[in-house]
Formats: structure tokens, C-alpha cells, sequence
């Protein structure tokens, strides 16, 4: 299988292992493959059959052709090890007859990122020897908060790979800014910026389209690549668990083949939903993709409006994995929805001016599977609250996000099919917000929160955040926005 750009079906076409290197296109797009693989009857129910790791290999090697079937599993097996996911990868709770939390949190940052990024460094490593490559890569990340901390966990001391992580000092919480600043590993840094997360995004995407600093950063050995959903190494894994979590609703007699289930999941930079999407394209039963947005609600308003407008206030909210205004990952659904010519012409207006409308035509045809719902933070907190009463289940507030736009597209609805819910991080990682929201006052600091969270719910803290208060913080540089390729060069000079 070959991938190409989104902006360019003319231009060059590229391996998975170049593509796994490389991160992004080199006119801007992102890699999207020319053609999608087939999910059939007799491929499902053989996944049925399958352990997450042999799921996650076969699913897989319809992407990565020129990896081998061995390769595949022996990095899955090693990715998904009960040692690293202690609960498993991907479990499906069920909250009532109708509704189901896929958790996606139970790897070793607590966090869905750990789905992607456990597996993408093996898949690095390989493409470097697949390809010939001499050069060290440099990892450049840029974080709303979760996946910082998996990438640095994912890649800490693999060989020929330094990874540097960006993210704004204001804007994730306490135990994520925690998780990161007390990485261990000897190829890892991490700086904060002053900005939000959109500044970071955007400081990491000049740095890659910068030929003087390629040319530069080549002298000294290193090429650039990335480990944010822009690389397909690190989409095409999400895209597993939701054919696993159908595979499992088969299993245990939730749905018969061929009946569809719907999908939820609270979105930031659109990864997440459209791996969910290319499980549906692929031939996987999923009837609507219902994408929950936080008070940052500009993929809502898209989805009802069709522009996709920038230009607006930003906000810190309780779920700031999902603080995000420039949804990366939505071009690649605009691509497959409108094609390459038009996709660039939409992307250009975002640079330019921040804002773009889509076709008429495009707006239907992305309302065939896509509903969009928001939670403000009000919401939110109300929903934490009603789903532990309801359910006696914790989730965190990002979880609560996705719970909420749920339950308001089956009231809209009625549509009563099967929900999979995408509960992307452990409740506690949040603590001190999930602690507020479900009972009166606050704690004494957002560690101190932890504890109380697990006295009074009578739940366990997740075992990744245990002790985090008393580990050696290691990182604590903060610069502006517009001196990041500075840190990055002042970090290789070390």
C-alpha cells in the first residue's frame, strides 16, 4: 500500500515506513492511503477470536504491507503487554443496555494516547532500518496535555531517537504538567511555552516546514518527525479498537454481524473520530460518528454550519485535551470527503484567514455520519455527577464530555442502537475537577486531590499517577511561542 498527501493525489507516493518517518507531507498534507482495505464478515468474526495484540497486528497489516505479519505482532504483543495495559487494552464497561465506556486509559500514562503510542516507536525503529535512514530523528511534540507524556513514555531511551515535547504552561492540569516534567529517559526534553495550545501546533508546524532548519538539523544528523496524530503511525492504531470493541459487543450478544453500532468520542484534533471513520469506510458497522466537543465547540458549529471559523475566543476548561481551535486531523476527513483540490483550497483559506466554508455538497455528504454536540463546563461537572449516580461509575471530564453529547443525540433522536462511548483518560488524572464536580468544596491542593478522590468514590488511583507528588521534577523551562526552534537547537546542543 502507498500513501499520498491530502493536498496532492499527483505528487509522490511513499511506503508506510517512509511515511512513519517522515510524519508529514511535504506541501503540508498529511498522509492519507491511496486506497482503503476491506473489513469483511469472515475478517470480523476471525478478530473475534482474536487477544487485543493479534487484533491490533491484523488490522494493521492491511496498512503497513511492508511490514511482515511477524513484525507486526511481536511489536503488538510487546505494545500491549498486560505488564504495560495492567486491566487490558481496551476493555468495554457497560453502563446500561444501550451504552458502553470503551477505556482506553488503562496503558501507562493513564491516557487513550498510550493505544498509539506504546505501538509507534517500534514502528519508527523498524522504518529507519526499512528505509535506509543513517540519521537520528528528533521527535518534535506538541501537547494539549496527554500526548506529551505518552510520546516521552513511548520513545524514552529508544536508540537513534531524541524526542523534545511542547506544551503551553497554562494550559493542561496539574498531574499531566506533572507527568511530564518528571520524565525519565536520556533522549528527552520537554519546555513550556507561553501560549496556548494552538500556538504550540503551530510553532512545531514552521519548524517542519522550515527548509533552513532541515538543512541545518541534517548537518548535525537528525531529521524531524512527529508523533502527534499529523503521523500515520500514530492514527492507524485508534483505528483497532474500535473494530475491537465491535468484535466484543458480537462477543458477548450486544449485536448479531452486520447490525451497526454508533461511536462517541470527545474530539480535540480529530484523530481520534476519524480513525473511528476509517473503521466505518473499511467496512466495520458503525452507523453515526457523534463528535463532543468542550466549551472550545468549533467542530460542533462545523459539523452544523459547515465553516470552520477560528476567529473566536479561546477557553481553559476542565477538559483541556479537547482546548484545541485548529483540528488537525479534520483535512485528512475532508480529503476523503472532497477531494485533494478542494481540501487544499480550504486549507490555504485557514492559513490565510482562519476560516472556510465547505461546498454544500461536502456539508451533506460529512452529515451522513457525523452529528456534533457540545458540553460546557457546567454540563460537564453535571454529567460526572449524574453518570457515578446513575451508574456508580467514575470518568473523568473528558469522558463526561463524550457521555453528555451521547445522551443528547439520543434524546434528539431516539436513536437507541448500541453507544460506544471513547473514555480517553483515567478520572484521575483529573482529580481535583472529577472531586469537584461530584462533591461539595474542593481539596487542599490538585495532588492532595488524588487521595480524596479514591477515599471518598471508593475507587483505586490508577496505578501510573500513584506517588506522582514525589517524583524529581527535571524540566521546568518556559519560553515564548516564537522561541521554539531556539529550544530545540539549545536542547541538541546539550
Amino acid at each position: 500500500m502507498k500513501f499520498q498527501s491530502t493536498r496532492d493525489k499527483s505528487a509522490a507516493k511513499f511506503s508506510a515506513a517512509e511515511v512513519i518517518k517522515q510524519g508529514l507531507a511535504a506541501d503540508g498534507g498529511l498522509f492519507v492511503p491511496e486506497s482503503l482495505p476491506t473489513l469483511t464478515e469472515t475478517d470480523i468474526k476471525a478478530l473475534c477470536a482474536m487477544d487485543y495484540p493479534e487484533r491490533a497486528a491484523t488490522v494493521l497489516g492491511k496498512f503497513l504491507t511492508d511490514y511482515t505479519a511477524e513484525e507486526l505482532l511481536a511489536d503488538c504483543r510487546a505494545a500491549y503487554a498486560e505488564s504495560s495495559f495492567v486491566g487490558g487494552a481496551a476493555p468495554l464497561h457497560k453502563m446500561d443496555d444501550t451504552m458502553y465506556s470503551l477505556e482506553l486509559w488503562h496503558g501507562p500514562t493513564a491516557a487513550f494516547k498510550d493505544m498509539a503510542l506504546q505501538i509507534m516507536p517500534r514502528l519508527l525503529s523498524r522504518a529507519l532500518v526499512k528505509t535506509g535512514e543513517e540519521r537520528t530523528a528528533l521527535i518534535l511534540v506538541a501537547t494539549s496535555g496527554d500526548t506529551g507524556k505518552a510520546a516521552l513514555e513511548g520513545y524514552k531511551d529508544i536508540e537513534r531517537i531524541k524526542i523534545m515535547v511542547f506544551y503551553p504552561v497554562d494550559g493542561v492540569s496539574t498531574v499531566q504538567k506533572l507527568q511530564m516534567q518528571t520524565q525519565t529517559g536520556d533522549n528527552v526534553n520537554v519546555t513550556a511555552i507561553k501560549g496556548n495550545f494552538d500556538d504550540a501546533q503551530t510553532g512545531v508546524k514552521k519548524i517542519f516546514g522550515n527548509a533552513e532548519t532541515a538543512k541545518k538539523l541534517d548537518g548535525m544528523g537528525y531529521f524531524l518527525s512527529s508523533a502527534n496524530s499529523i503521523n500515520w503511525g500514530r492514527l492507524a492504531p485508534q483505528i483497532v479498537y474500535y473494530v475491537s470493541a465491535y468484535c466484543d459487543l458480537l462477543t458477548n450478544g450486544a449485536l448479531k454481524y452486520g447490525e451497526p453500532m454508533n461511536v462517541t468520542v470527545p474530539t480535540g484534533n480529530f484523530g481520534n473520530i476519524f480513525a473511528a471513520y476509517l473503521a466505518k469506510k473499511m467496512g466495520l458497522p458503525i452507523d453515526k460518528l457523534i463528535c463532543a466537543s468542550n466549551k472550545n465547540h468549533i467542530l460542533t458549529d462545523f459539523l452544523t454550519t459547515g465553516t470552520y471559523d477560528r476567529n473566536r475566543d479561546f477557553y481553559l476548561t476542565m477538559s483541556p485535551s479537547m482546548d484545541i481551535l485548529i483540528s488537525s486531523n479534520l483535512e485528512r476527513l475532508l480529503y476523503f470527503v472532497a477531494g485533494p483540490e478542494r481540501t487544499a483550497a480550504y486549507m490555504k483559506q485557514l492559513n490565510e484567514n482562519g476560516i472556510y466554508t465547505v461546498d454544500e455538497d461536502i456539508k451533506n455528504a460529512i452529515s451522513q455520519s457525523f452529528y456534533g454536540y457540545f458540553a460546557d463546563e457546567q454540563q460537564t461537572a453535571e454529567t460526572i455527577r449524574r453518570t457515578m449516580d446513575r451508574y456508580h461509575y467514575l470518568i473523568d471530564t473528558h469522558t463526561a464530555v463524550a457521555i453528555s453529547a451521547a445522551e443528547q443525540y439520543v434524546e434528539e433522536t431516539g436513536d437507541r442502537k448500541p453507544m460506544v462511548i471513547a473514555s480517553t483518560a483515567s478520572p484521575y488524572k483529573f482529580a481535583a475537577d472529577v472531586y469537584a464536580s461530584l462533591y461539595e468544596g474542593t481539596s487542599a491542593s490538585p495532588l492532595t486531590a488524588l487521595d480524596d478522590l479514591s477515599a471518598k468514590s471508593g475507587t483505586e488511583i490508577t496505578y501510573p499517577l500513584r506517588g506522582i507528588g514525589e517524583r524529581t521534577v527535571r524540566f521546568t523551562d518556559v519560553v515564548e511561542a516564537s522561541e521554539m526552534q531556539d529550544a530545540v537547537f539549545a536542547y541538541l546542543a546539550k
